[in-house]
C-alpha cells in the first residue's frame, strides 16, 4: 500500500530545476512541506481512523494521492509544486500510519514480524522506480523528465486502489466498535472459519475489555499519561533512532555527494539505483531473521554494526585520495543494506507491537510525527553541514551520525523489551506488571503458566 511513496530523497531533474529558479532553498521547502504535512497528517488520520476504520482512511489517502499526484504534473510554478507536495504529504502521513496499525491488527502472531518489517520493502520499491526512470529521464530536455517520475506514483496508487476492496477492515477496529458480525465476517476473510474464528474473537474481546478497565479513552493524553508512557516511547524510540542515525543523509545526499567526488550525473544516478536495491535485500533479511533473532537482538546488535559503519565512513571522510573516497562510496551503500537489515526494518515491529491496542494507532501517529519533525530538522540542518560553501563536512558528517547512534544504544540496551512470539493479551500484562525491559524474554505470563499446566495434565493422562 505504501509503494506509491516516492521518497523525497529522490534528486530533482534538470528541467524541474529550472522551475521559476528551483534553487538550493527550494529544494529544501519542497522536501520538508512533504514531511511536516505527513507530522499534521499523521495525527488527523489516527483520529479518523479511530472514528471511521483503517480502510475508508487508507481510500482516502489513495484519492488524494491521485490529486495531490497530478497538481505536481502540472506545475510549472514554485507555488503549484509546493502545493502538490504538501497534499501528497498528507497522503504519505496518513498511509504510513494506519498501514502499520493494519498489519498489526490482521496478521497472526506467527507471521506479525515478518510483515511488519516488510513495510520497509515498499520504502524501497519508490525510489528503485523513481531512479531507474531518472535514470532513462534526467538529461530529457522536456517537462517530461520529471513529469515521468510522478506518473510511476498514479501506477503505484492506482494498484493499491484496486487491491482495497479486497481487503478486510481490521476485526480489532469493528469490536473496539461493538459491530461482532461484521468482526466475525472480517475474521474469516483473515483465514478464522467457524469456532477458530469464535476464539479468536473472544481473544480480541477480552484484550479489549482488558484494556478499557486500565485506560481512560482513546485519545492522545491518554498515550502520554504515566499507565501508558512508558509504552508510547518504547514504541517510538525506535523510529526516532532511524532518524538519528544518518538515514537522512544516506537517502537524501547520496546523489550529490557522488557528484561532488566526481562521479559524472549519469554514473551518480546508476549508483545510486544500487542503493534501494541493497534496502530491499535488507529488508527481505530482517523479515527472515526477527523471529529466530529476536527484535531486541536484531536492533541493538544490528545498530552496532551500523554505527562501526559509520564511524568508518567518517574516517574515510578525512582523506581526499581516489581510494577514501571509492571506500566512502562502498561504505555508505553497505550502509544502506545493514541499515534495513536492523533498525530500518525491527521500528516496524516494535512500533506496532509495543503500544497497546485501543491506542495503537494513535501511538504510532505519534512516532511519526516525531520522527518527521526530525527529518523537518535535519532538512535544513544536513545542507549547512555537508554543503562545500557551508561547512564542507562531506563524509565526515558521518561521525555525528555515528555519535547519536551511541547514545541511541545506551537507549536501548536498557529500554528496549523483547516482544518476539507474544501476543498482545501477553504483553498487555507484562506492561501492567512493570517487568524490566531486559527480563521480558524470560518472563512467565499467566497464560505460559496455564498453557504449561495444561500440558502437564496432558502429559499425566497420557502415562
Amino acid at each position: 500500500m505504501q509503494f506509491g511513496v516516492l521518497s523525497s530523497s529522490v534528486s530533482i531533474c534538470r528541467p524541474l530545476a529550472q522551475l521559476s529558479e528551483f534553487r538550493n532553498s527550494a529544494k529544501i521547502s519542497a522536501s520538508s512541506t512533504t514531511a511536516i504535512s505527513a507530522v499534521i497528517s499523521s495525527l488527523i488520520s489516527a483520529e479518523i481512523a479511530d472514528w471511521i476504520g483503517r480502510k475508508k482512511v487508507l481510500t482516502g489517502a489513495l484519492l488524494i494521492s491521485f490529486a495531490a499526484v497530478a497538481i505536481e504534473f502540472v506545475a510549472t510554478t514554485n507555488a503549484v509544486f509546493f502545493a502538490g507536495k504538501l497534499l501528497n504529504g498528507f497522503m504519505v502521513g496518513a498511509v504510513a500510519t494506519v498501514m502499520v496499525s493494519y498489519i498489526g491488527e490482521i496478521t497472526p502472531l506467527a507471521l506479525r514480524g515478518v510483515f511488519t518489517c516488510g513495510v520497509g520493502v515498499a520504502y524501497g520499491i519508490g525510489p528503485l522506480v523513481a531512479f531507474i526512470v531518472i535514470n532513462y529521464t534526467g538529461n530529457v530536455e522536456t517537462r517530461w523528465a520529471y513529469r515521468a517520475v510522478f506518473c510511476a506514483q498514479w501506477g503505484f496508487a492506482g494498484v493499491a486502489f484496486a487491491l482495497v476492496p479486497f481487503m478486510p477492515e481490521s476485526p480489532w477496529w469493528l469490536m473496539s466498535k461493538g459491530r461482532t458480525e461484521k468482526a466475525l465476517k472480517s475474521l474469516r476473510q483473515l483465514g478464522y472459519p467457524g469456532e477458530e474464528g469464535q476464539k479468536r474473537l473472544a481473544l480480541i474481546d477480552q484484550t479489549l475489555e482488558h484494556v478499557r478497565a486500565e485506560t481512560h479513552g482513546v485519545t492522545y493524553i491518554e498515550c502520554l499519561r504515566k499507565s501508558n508512557l512508558r509504552r508510547t516511547m518504547i514504541s517510538i524510540m525506535p523510529l526516532c533512532i532511524q532518524a538519528f542515525s544518518g538515514i537522512a543523509f544516506v537517502a537524501g545526499y547520496f546523489t550529490y555527494y557522488l557528484q561532488l567526488a566526481g562521479y559524472s550525473t549519469e554514473m551518480s544516478y546508476r549508483i545510486q539505483i544500487a542503493q534501494p536495491v541493497l534496502s530491499i535485500v535488507g529488508n527481505l533479511m530482517a523479515a527472515a531473521m526477527v523471529d529466530r533473532i529476536g527484535r531486541r537482538d536484531l536492533t541493538f546488535w544490528g545498530l552496532v554494526v551500523l554505527t562501526i559503519f559509520l564511524l568508518i565512513t567518517g574516517g574515510l571522510g578525512l582523506g581526499s585520495s581516489q581510494a577514501t573516497v571509492t571506500g566512502t562510496v562502498a561504505f555508505i551503500l553497505i550502509y544502506s543494506w545493514w541499515y534495513n537489515v536492523s533498525i530500518g526494518s525491527t521500528a516496524f515491529s516494535l512500533l506496532c507491537e509495543v503500544s497497546t491496542s485501543r491506542l495503537r494507532v494513535k501511538t504510532i501517529a505519534i512516532g511519526y510525527a516525531v520522527q518527521n519533525s526530525i527529518n523537518v530538522a535535519w532538512q535544513f540542518l544536513i545542507p549547512f553541514m555537508f554543503n562545500p560553501d557551508q561547512g564542507n563536512l562531506g563524509a565526515k558528517i558521518a561521525f555525528i551520525f555515528g555519535g547519536l547512534t551511541l547514545f541511541s544504544l545506551a537507549y536501548l540496551w536498557w529500554c528496549q523489551p523483547e516482544t518476539a512470539g507474544r501476543s498482545y493479551q501477553e504483553l498487555d500484562e507484562m506492561f501492567a506488571a512493570g517487568v524490566p525491559a531486559r527480563k521480558f524474554k524470560s518472563y512467565k505470563t499467566n497464560v505460559q503458566i496455564q498453557n504449561e499446566v495444561a500440558a502437564q495434565g496432558l502429559a499425566k493422562g497420557a502415562l
